[in-house]
This record gives structure tokens, sequence and C-alpha cells, in this order.
């Protein structure tokens, strides 16, 4: 059903109009593969490659199956990091913003007391990583007990990064008549026990595109020593001249110095790595994903949870020592149909290391050699020329510009209720219930969705409308 259409499943038109506006005409091979089966409520295990559709394939389903009028989580979906919660939270959002899905995701790092507050409001989809949905659990502040679907995504990095027992923990906590979906890139032998422990005769869906995969990415390694290491980033840079690029250092203490070295030289650059505080590498992926830099200096927080369809170049400046950390990183380009450049330096003692990747991965990674002198030489002018251009600010996946949040300063302390929003918002002339989405009441502020590209009209209307008798301050929302 590859060349099919989306309409071919048996879809509501607000998810079938919520797919159109994000750019989504054909479904991929892992979203044909498993939305049928999904709808249908089988409990599956699916292994594909990263960038090949995997959050929409069990999005797509999730957002349809939920019922907006129950107020209490239907769907759990954990992950192994926080900038993949958020970045998962955001896609359902987005193919669910016209049914108004409502998706939270909760993780380390961030206030609890703001999550248990956050967590009694509807909710629809829950995202989180699993040590703080335990926390959640063991202190009693989340509600489980309407739960019928639970996805577990990339299910690899759980592994590797010990959050099985608390998968296994949070499992048995939930309902046992759910949907149960595993997702990952590669898929160890114990993390399939486990899940099929918990699976009611489950569909084992692979889907096979390592040439698709090769032919999209474009691989090589270079030899050097450790102390030429920048010497040659700069060189490949330079001739390379990359429009979006993700540069891969092992530990933080070497993303700053990377960072700081490139700034000097004035490349459009930032770095985010887990030493940062949240709010802090939120910003830097937005602005990432919007353009306003081209070069991000990262640790392996940033191999998942990215999914910006044109970064052009991975530099792996130094190589993973991990197999699967080697596919998730050069997962980063090539994705959605583009092609990419995976780069790889290694050090010669870290030889054995890339024979295992290549043993791993199913062919050998070509060597090349440094650029020369020449060819430095030649490409610096536009190099330089691009450096110096204003990189143009892209649009969200056509998700959510049609889409703006408004707040306004009153909630359940005003006795104000989302009812009270769409009655007044819905008479402003050309505005209809249909253009109102997801309304978050809190105790003293509300957030509204405003669809269409009626956002600016329904704002400036909303500075002289009273709503129960009150007029709220209204702005736009900063994105939460």
């Amino acid at each position: 059903m590859d060349e099919g259409s989306f309409k071919d499943y048996k879809l509501s038109e607000e998810i079938l109009r919520a797919l159109d506006s994000m750019g989504y005409r054909q479904p991929t091979e892992v979203q044909s593969s498993v939305i049928p089966s999904a709808l249908e409520k089988k409990d599956m295990t699916v292994k594909s490659r990263t960038g090949s559709g995997k959050t929409a394939a069990y999005g797509i389903p999730i957002c349809e199956m939920v019922e907006w009028e129950e107020n209490r989580p239907q769907a759990l979906i954990l992950t192994p990091t926080r900038e993949l919660a958020d970045q998962v939270k955001q896609d359902i959002m987005n193919i669910g913003k016209y049914k108004r899905i409502k998706a939270i995701a909760i993780y380390g790092k961030q206030p609890f007391a703001r999550q248990k507050t956050q967590l009694t409001y509807r909710n629809h989809v829950v995202v989180g990583t699993p040590g703080r949905v335990m926390d959640h659990i063991v202190k009693q502040t989340i509600d489980l007990e309407q739960v019928r679907f639970l996805v577990i995504d990339e299910a690899d990095e759980m592994l590797n990064m010990g959050f099985i027992e608390q998968v296994e923990k949070i499992i048995r906590e939930l309902p046992k008549d759910r949907m149960t979906m595993l997702f990952s890139a590669t898929l160890p032998k114990d993390v399939e026990t486990l899940c099929h422990r918990y699976m009611n005769h489950p569909l084992d869906i692979e889907i096979k595109t390592a040439g698709k995969a090769v032919s999209q990415i474009e691989h090589s390694l270079y030899l050097v020593k450790e102390e030429n290491k920048l010497q040659l980033l700069r060189a490949i840079t330079v001739v390379e001249n990359p429009d979006s690029c993700i540069i891969f250092c092992r530990t933080q203490s070497r993303v700053e110095a990377v960072f700081q070295e490139l700034e000097k030289l004035g490349y459009p650059c930032n770095r985010i790595h887990g030493g940062m505080e949240q709010d802090d590498r939120t910003r830097v992926m937005d602005e990432f994903k919007q353009g306003e830099f081209r070069y991000l200096i990262a640790t392996d927080v940033a191999a998942r949870g990215i999914d910006i369809e044109s970064i052009s170049h991975v530099i792996n400046y130094d190589l993973p020592l991990e197999n699967e950390s080697y596919v998730h990183r050069t997962g980063r380009t090539g994705r959605a149909g583009h092609s990419g450049k995976a780069i790889s330096f290694a050090t010669q003692n870290e030889e054995k290391f890339v024979l295992n990747i290549e043993k791993y991965i199913g062919f050998e990674i070509p060597r090349k050699t440094s650029p020369s002198k020449e060819a430095v030489t030649q490409r610096k002018a536009a190099f330089e020329a691009k450096l110096m251009k204003q990189t143009a600010i892209k649009k969200d996946r056509g998700s959510r510009q049609d889409v703006m949040k408004l707040y306004f300063n009153g909630g359940k302390k005003k006795k104000i209720r989302a009812v009270d929003f769409v009655g007044t918002i819905a008479k402003i002339e050309g505005v209809s219930a249909e253009d109102i989405g997801i309304i978050t009441v809190e105790d003293n502020a509300s957030y509204v969705d405003i669809l269409n590209g009626k956002g600016r009209l329904v704002l400036h209307m909303m500075q002289d409308t009273t709503i129960k008798g009150k007029l709220l301050k209204v702005q736009e929302a900063n994105r939460k």
C-alpha cells in the first residue's frame, strides 16, 4: 500500500485534515504496515530504521481511537529521552489538533508540582520518560485506570539507559485490557522477550529498508590523529558547506570546547548536552529546527528526538563506541526521502569500533583522505559567503503554522470554563467553533488554540470582549 493514501484507512475527517495540513500525502512503509492493524487494536513489535515515520505510525491510530469526551489519559507513550518526549507530544498534538486531542510530556528536571497540577487537567495522551512516570505512579499523582494504549518508543535505548526494569514496573500498573505497541530501530532479544511477556499474540513487523537507507545517506570515514580533529573539521565544513549540520561529541566538555572554537571562527552555531537546563535545551532545539543557526554541536542526547527533515550533514567528531549510537546519530540525516551525508572521524586506536559498526550496519564505510589545501582554498569564498548570509527561518513542518495559542489571565478561580471560551469566541464574525482547538483552563490562566489562521483576528477582537462579564488580558502564548 506504499502508493496508497491515508484515505484508504478508516480515519476521521479531522485526522485526514490534520495530516493534509502537515504535508503527509502518502503513508511510509512502516505506516502502511502498522496503521491498519493498530486500528484493529492488535499488539505488535515494530522494527524500523530511524527516520522512517514511526511516530506517525502509532500517533495516527492513537489520535483516531482516543475519545475526546474522556477526561482521563487513554494512551501512555514511554520514551528514553526528554527531547523525544517533547517531539512525540508535539506530533500527537499536530495529528490530533482538529479533534482537540490534548497531550502532555512529563520528564525529569521539570518541576514535579507543576506536572502534578497539569495531570489533573484533561489529557488524552501522556508522553513520558520511565523514571518520571514511575515517580508519579509512586506518589499517586497520575491516573492510569483508563489507559487503553501503551507505546514503548525507542526500546533499544530503554535497554541501554537501564530503563527496562522501570518499564516493566509501569506495565504492571496498567490495565490488562489494553493494546501494546513497541517501536525501535534495533530490537535486542531481551527487549522483545520482555514485551512478548506482556502482549497478546503480537504481530512482529520488520521494515527492511537497509538498501534504501544506504542510498539516502552517503557514509564516509576519515582516519585522523586526535590533535588534528579540529583542523579536519574546519576543512570538511568549508568543502562540504552544509546547510544544516549536527556535530556529535562523546562528552559535555568536548561539546563545549568544539562549540567555543567554532563560535570564535564565526560559525552560526549552538550546542546541546545533558548538563544544560531543560528550558535551554528546548530553546536551542527550537532555534535549530527554525534554522536560526546551522551547526549544532551535541552529545548523544540529540541523537533521538530530533525530527528535522532537512539536516544535510551529520559529523561524528568523536566516533560512537556503541553500534546503535552510530545508527541513531546518522539517522538524523537522510530523513523523509531527503539525501544526507554521515561523516565520521576515527583515531587509530578506534579501528576496532569501526569494524564493529560496519559488521552491525552490514556494509563497509568508505575511507576518505583529508581535503587538499587547494580544495579548501577553492571553496573558501562560497563558505564565507554563506556564513555572512542570514539563514532563512523555516516554518514548523506545516503542522502548527495555522495554529495560534492564546493566553488569558483568568481561569478556574474566576469561575471560567472551557465552554465559556467556545461560546464567546465562536460569536466573533468570521470565526466558528471549528476554529477553536485545545482549551486548557488552569487556576489563574487559560490557553486556547485558534486554528485555521484565525489567531490574529481572535487576538484582536478579544482585547475588548468580555468572558462571563470579565475583561481578561489576552496575548499570544509562549509555546508550551
